[in-house]
């Protein structure tokens, strides 16, 4: 489908999504992954506590930093970002989906994030990064008690949506990626391959116990390496998704991404093409500051208005996740 976005439709959608809001606690803690570092992590959830503006970098979010967590057997969803993102990427759809009454946690990937692409081209280390993220939630976390741990849900962009694919069943077999980057030498992900030599020591295919069984709904932006899927590499992805696009996407172009991803499910998704919409429009709308350092995630198209489009973005995540997991 193409998403539009009508007023009055958009009018619909937030009256919907504001009807059940409550305000959003905030933590920003440390999870423990025994194969590696730390992992940095951001955990928004209901809260009855009191918000304000809270400065992190170049953006301000208002939420109740360590306020007391509202709610029995809440849902949970985990978010996986892009090749040089964090944890605070997609914070105001975390924020949405905590208003609506599920606990969200976001990693920043160890090696693939913003201070630090070292490890940017092992991108097979990434769905470990979620599973122990999923462990600490359940296992560590001060609210655990307050988790339902049989309704998890995950969101993950660019190279995060191929993360959600991976941890949810999907095996892509990267010997393709060599041959593909001859045919494709200006693609983003083959770029980043040329810069790093030491990529052929990746693994070629998927790790055994890569799937974390516990994902029960997935939200796909805009998935990296859809390709490696083709042509059965997801048959054994049986939980619902929510597939999204963007129709001018110059990073990740179509069809050879999310696109391929699409053909190669079992099941047909939920399927959404944001027309006009580029890359990194599925990043939360920019703050000035973040802006005039990083023009190039920041700006949008002629025309396209990235805060109305997170808007009804939110709204249908919430709304897929509340059909998927709350029933």
């Amino acid at each position: 489908m193409k998403l539009t976005t009508p007023v009055a439709l958009l009018a619909l959608l937030v009256a919907l999504f504001s009807a059940g809001a409550q305000a959003v606690g905030f933590q920003h803690v440390t999870a423990p992954d025994p194969d590696g570092a730390p992992l940095e992590v951001g955990i928004w959830y209901p809260s009855s506590a009191l918000p304000a503006p809270v400065p992190m970098g170049r953006i301000t979010q208002t939420v109740a930093v360590n306020g007391a967590i509202e709610g029995k057997a809440l849902p949970l969803v985990v978010i996986s970002h892009g090749t040089g993102g964090s944890f605070l990427g997609h914070y105001d759809t975390a924020i949405a989906l905590a208003e609506a009454g599920y606990v969200v946690a976001t990693v920043t990937h160890t090696g693939d994030n913003y201070a630090d692409q070292s490890r940017s081209v092992f991108i097979m280390e990434r769905p470990r990064h979620i599973s122990r993220l999923i462990d600490y939630m359940l296992s560590d976390w001060a609210g655990r008690s307050q988790i339902d741990p049989a309704r998890i849900g995950m969101f993950g962009f660019s190279a995060g949506g191929f993360t959600t694919l991976v941890s949810i069943g999907g095996v892509p077999d990267l010997t393709k990626v060599g041959p593909f980057c001859r045919e494709h030498t200006t693609d983003f992900a083959c770029q980043l391959v040329a810069k790093h030599p030491e990529a052929s020591a990746a693994p070629s295919v998927s790790h055994d116990g890569s799937q974390d069984l516990r994902i029960k709904a997935a939200v796909v932006a805009a998935p990296a390496l859809g390709f490696t899927f083709a042509p059965d590499g997801l048959k054994n992805v049986n939980i619902p998704i929510a597939l999204w696009r963007a129709e001018n996407d110059a990073v990740l172009p179509h069809p050879w991404y999310a696109e391929a991803v699409r053909l190669a499910l079992p099941q047909a998704p939920e399927y959404h093409v944001v027309e006009n919409a580029g890359h990194f429009d599925f990043l939360a709308p920019c703050s000035t500051a973040l802006a005039s350092v990083a023009p190039f995630i920041c700006t949008s198209a002629p025309g396209f208005d990235r805060t109305a489009f997170h808007t009804s973005l939110n709204a249908s995540v919430v709304v897929f996740f509340d059909r998927t997991l709350r029933h």
